[in-house]
This record gives structure tokens, sequence and C-alpha cells, in this order.
């Protein structure tokens, strides 16, 4: 494929890709800055990559225009483009293998219930179970050993990877993937403290819906409603190990990494971007576009759309920051005061002896 052929591709899905040097260059693969060798096609996106540039064997480099100008190459061509991230994404998509191991049809020890309608363009991997009233769309793949429990509803184009678990009456949009490990639809948190001490469980009653375009990593575990449902928005992306409660809500095209515990009945907005770890208590609302930083606690809710939040308790990012660099000087600034204080010591202990 040559870098003509590249730009070409690209020009479909962005405005302006322009290439400075030899565009009847082959490109071969693609590959990371720091481990380009020649016939390589890379990308620079983040500012910490930078010092790659000067020392890489790519044979070309998507690039943006600003920082093609901060470093010209008299090596690798480069394709400068406003957004190398999202075509680098493109290209990968156009460039990578099919999975071969998808097959239309069941195989011979998958387990369908009778009163399952599944697409016939659809996958059913060996040990599956497809239960009662359950629907399989066109197209989907359902993995080896993933249970999917009486009465789900998996849409068009879904990749449901081996070892996942949907619990009876989950409903999943098109284009869903969710990956080993995970649970969709497993009973909330909810028990009723008794006189005695004990605790009675609180009957979940209710179901999971996740949206079209939504991706869930591995181990995750989303919980139904108690009442109504636990929702999963369209196009939000949920990383390994996350912790979703009964009765959340996440919004549109949001963000969130792993090992994080978003507590019962909080609703998240649209764009937003949750950092590792993260942990949110129950009943809350976050606004849209909100970002909130890897191993923060959120007690509150968070009402002005865009904030920037961290630490423990959760604040604003200014503030954060501010007591953060105090806490920093405290060492030096208590071993002055210390100093000072003993030098003040030593002068009044000096004066009471000229008494």
């Amino acid at each position: 494929m040559t870098l003509l052929d590249i730009q070409n591709y690209l020009l479909q899905f962005l405005p302006s890709v322009e290439i400075t040097g030899d565009e009847t260059r082959i490109i071969n693969r693609l590959a990371k800055i720091e481990d380009a060798v020649e016939g390589d096609l890379t990308f620079i996106a983040n500012p910490k990559y930078e010092k790659f540039l000067e020392t890489t064997a790519a044979s070309a480099i998507l690039i943006s225009p600003k920082l093609a100008t901060a470093y010209p190459s008299n090596r690798a061509t480069f394709i400068k483009t406003a957004d190398p991230y999202t075509a680098f994404v493109f290209l990968l998509e156009k460039l990578s293998p099919p999975r071969t191991w998808i097959n239309a049809g069941s195989h011979p020890a998958a387990i369908i219930a009778r009163t399952a309608s599944v697409h016939p363009s659809a996958s059913i991997g060996a040990g599956a179970y497809i239960g009662e009233q359950c629907v399989i769309g066109e197209g989907s793949f359902i993995g080896h050993n993933t249970v999917v429990m009486t009465g789900t509803r998996i849409g068009a184009a879904c990749t449901i990877y081996p070892n996942v678990t949907i619990y009876d009456g989950s409903q999943l949009g098109d284009r869903v993937t969710i990956h080993s490990g995970s649970a969709v639809g497993s009973d909330g948190f909810g028990f009723a403290p008794q006189p005695d001490g004990s605790y009675r469980k609180i009957p979940q009653t209710g179901i999971v819906v996740i949206e079209d375009d939504v991706e869930i990593g591995a181990n995750v575990c989303i919980d139904r409603a108690t009442l109504g449902e636990t929702r999963i928005e369209k196009g939000a992306k949920i990383d390994n190990l996350v912790q979703i409660a009964h009765n959340v809500r996440i919004g549109a095209n949001t963000v969130v990494a792993a090992q994080t515990g978003i507590s019962g009945s909080t609703s998240v907005g649209q764009s937003c971007m949750i950092g590792g770890q993260a942990g949110l208590v129950g009943h809350l609302t976050i606004a849209d576009r909100v970002v909130i930083g890897a191993q923060s606690g959120v007690s509150r809710s968070i009402m002005a759309a865009g904030e920037i939040v961290r630490g423990w308790p959760a604040q604003p990012i200014k503030t954060q920051l501010r007591q953060e660099a105090i806490v920093r000087r405290l060492e030096t600034d208590l071993a002055a005061m210390m100093n000072r204080i003993k030098a003040l010591e030593s002068e009044l202990a000096q004066m009471k002896a000229a008494e």
C-alpha cells in the first residue's frame, strides 16, 4: 500500500490529509513510533513521544501540521492531519486481519433452547448456552462457554467473548462487545437490615440495558436494577474490572477506566471521563463532560458540566492542586519554622541571661 493510497483512504473520513515527501513509498505495516523500522507507518499524538521523532526509523509518520513544523524531517515522509490518532485508528480498522475464528452457525456442542431465536448468520461457540426465549441478532458472535440466560435479547453484530454470563432479561443493542469473564445482570447489592442484626435479601427484579456500540472490558460486573433498569447508553466504554451497581446510568460516550466502582442509583452524564480506581458513592448525579481523576473519591453530586475533579474527597482540580502544593512544601516549611523557633528561643535565652 503506497502513501498515496493511504491518503486517498483517509480523505474519506478526514477533511485534510497532506503528504510531505515521497507519496510512492510502500507501507508494509503499522507500528509504534519507538519500534518502527523501514517500511512502517507510525503516528505521533502524545507529547511524551516527541523525542522519538528524531530517532524513529519509520518510513512515514502521521503528524499534526503544527508538530511537523517544529520537527522538520529529512528522512521520514510526513502525513499531516489535524487528528493523527484518529487517522491511525482508521488505518488499524482497514489493515487489521479479520477474526477468522468467527464463523456463521452453531457449534455441535452449543446448547440452544427450543424457544430461542438465533439468526442464521450468528455464530454460537462450543459449550455456549442460549436460554429460553432469547434472541441473537444478525452476525453476532457468542463465544465458547458463554451463558445467555432466559429472555435476553442481543442485537446485530455483537461480539460476546468466551466465558461471559448474561443474566435473564438483559437487553443488548447492536455492535456491543463484551470481553471474557464479565457478568451482566447479576443481582444488585441489596439487603435490608433486620432488628436481630441479620440481613434480608431484597429481590432484584429489574434488568440491564446496554445500548448500541458499547464496549465492556474483561471481568466487569454490571448489576441488574432492584426495580426498573441499569442502563449503559450508546457508545460508552467500560474498562476491565469495573463494578457498576444496581440502577446506575452511564451516559452516552462516557469512558470508565479500570477498577472503578460506581454505587447504586448514581447517574453519570454523557461524554464523561472517569479515571482508574475512582469510587463514586450512591445516589449521585454527575453532569455531562465531567472528568474524574484516577483514585478519586466522589461523595457529592457534580452539577457543573465539564468540571474536572480529583482527590479524596474529590474537589475541583485547581483546589486539589493548590492543596497538593501546600502538602509538598510542608516538610521544608516546617523545618524552616523549627529552625526559626530554635533561633528565637536562643535569642530569648540570651536576653534573659543579660538581665
